[in-house]
């Protein structure tokens, strides 16, 4: 049986890494396509009726789909797992590829979602198609579906570890989600600790493995604010759900799909004109602002904050097929580097601006997607460096702790207060 496993796991891994890089390849080719070259430099120069007919159209078609096909819609890996448990859930290739055109379509368009997701899914479909080529024990399907997500996140983040860590914190939900921020916390301030007195082994060709405090103390005062930016997209979520979802759609109901296809469209058309960085995924923001290869102005970055934020609850209104790993990221990204950029400002500190672009990321999803270990682990795939692992670490159990108190981080809303 166990020769079985590896071999499930070797096909998953190798269908998978080609499905998502075919996934890939079309959403940006179809981004090419719809916005006649790259986004970020043609949207200032196309027509406003065409800008707006983009978005609009584009998630019309995706919400015909999914109203046609629930498979089509976004899943996460637990649900997955627990649906095909139940046999209340299948796959078929033409599932697989409605999926991948539904969420290339969303995403080449301008909505504020991930292609991690979808990338998770994908491996999880192939995971299960080969678990039944297999025939494999029923027990076996939340393994092979776990290697199937890993393989998909590993893939479109080209991130080995960070796969691995986000399948072990679905499969061992309960203890991990439970119990990984108290690891957290005793194992980075016993290091924090210890690397000052002690000498580590460390592999000299290495960067990054010396710890600077004056990081440490500026994350003691990026806690309250990081804080204060998850607040705000919660309540801002919770309030325009309500508000679109009780009060407007149920008025339009018989024209639902072209109510959302409207709004949420010309909304996020709307934003692309203000700034094409504040749609689409933020893979590009990241990347940008944690290798520091755009200097954007204070008041740019809290536009672009505000609209992400908008454009990431759009996006889930309008049914936009793509999970919010990445998108997360990109707000947190632009947290962390606005908040540098002002100690350094007003308080005359020398506090490297990318750091903290990478600290944001890591904590704004690790929190909202209750990922602790994986956003950890993601600090460390993408800096290797001690100065943003750390702080990291501290944030996302702090700041976890700190948001629980007020929402249900698991649902992602409001709290009932007594």
């Amino acid at each position: 049986m166990r020769g079985k496993v590896l071999l499930l796991s070797l096909l998953v891994g190798l269908f998978t890494g080609f499905f998502v890089v075919f996934y890939a390849l079309l959403t940006k080719w179809l981004s090419f396509l719809l916005f006649l070259g790259d986004p970020t430099k043609t949207i200032p120069w196309l027509p406003v009726w065409y800008l707006y007919l983009i978005p609009i159209l584009a998630i019309y078609i995706v919400n015909v789909l999914i109203s046609k096909n629930e498979t089509v819609q976004e899943y996460g890996v637990k649900e997955i797992a627990q649906a095909v448990e139940k046999n209340r859930l299948s796959f078929n290739i033409k599932d697989l590829f409605l999926k991948i055109f539904a969420s290339a379509l969303s995403l080449a368009s301008g909505f504020a979602v991930g292609n991690e997701g979808p990338s998770a899914a994908i491996g999880a479909m192939i995971a299960y198609k080969f678990h039944k080529l297999f025939k494999l024990p029923q027990k076996y399907i939340r393994i092979a579906l776990s290697v199937g997500a890993s393989s998909g996140i590993a893939a479109i983040f080209v991130s080995p570890v960070t796969g691995i860590a986000f399948a072990i914190e679905n499969i061992a939900y309960d203890f991990v989600r439970n119990y990984a921020s108290y690891l957290i916390a005793g194992s980075v301030i016993a290091f924090s600790v210890a690397t000052y007195f002690l000498e580590p082994l460390v592999f000299n060709y290495s960067t990054g493995k010396q710890l600077n405090y004056y990081y440490i103390l500026a994350t003691l005062l990026f806690i309250p604010l990081i804080t204060l930016f998850i607040y705000f997209y919660l309540f801002l979520k919770d309030t325009l759900f309500l508000f679109l979802q009780e009060k407007l759609q149920k008025r339009v109901h018989p024209f639902k799909n072209i109510f959302i296809a409207v709004l949420s469209g010309s909304t996020i058309a709307t934003i692309l004109l203000i700034s094409p960085y504040a749609g689409f995924s933020g893979h590009e923001v990241v990347k940008i602002l944690i290798n520091e290869n755009l200097h954007l102005p204070l008041s740019v970055i809290g536009i672009i904050i505000f609209l992400r934020i908008l454009a990431t609850t759009m996006s889930l209104y309008a049914n936009a097929v793509g999970g919010v790993f990445i998108a997360l990221m990109s707000i947190g990204a632009l947290i962390g580097y606005g908040f540098a950029e002002v100690l350094n400002i007003f308080l005359l500190w020398h506090i490297e601006a990318f750091y903290f672009a990478a600290i944001g990321a890591a904590v704004f999803m690790g929190v909202l997607m209750k990922l602790p270990l994986t956003a950890i682990v993601l600090a460390l795939e993408t800096t290797y460096d001690y100065n943003v692992i750390i702080p990291t670490g501290l944030s996302v159990i702090l700041v976890s702790y700190l948001t629980s108190l007020r929402f249900d981080i698991h649902k992602l809303t409001f709290k009932e207060v007594d």
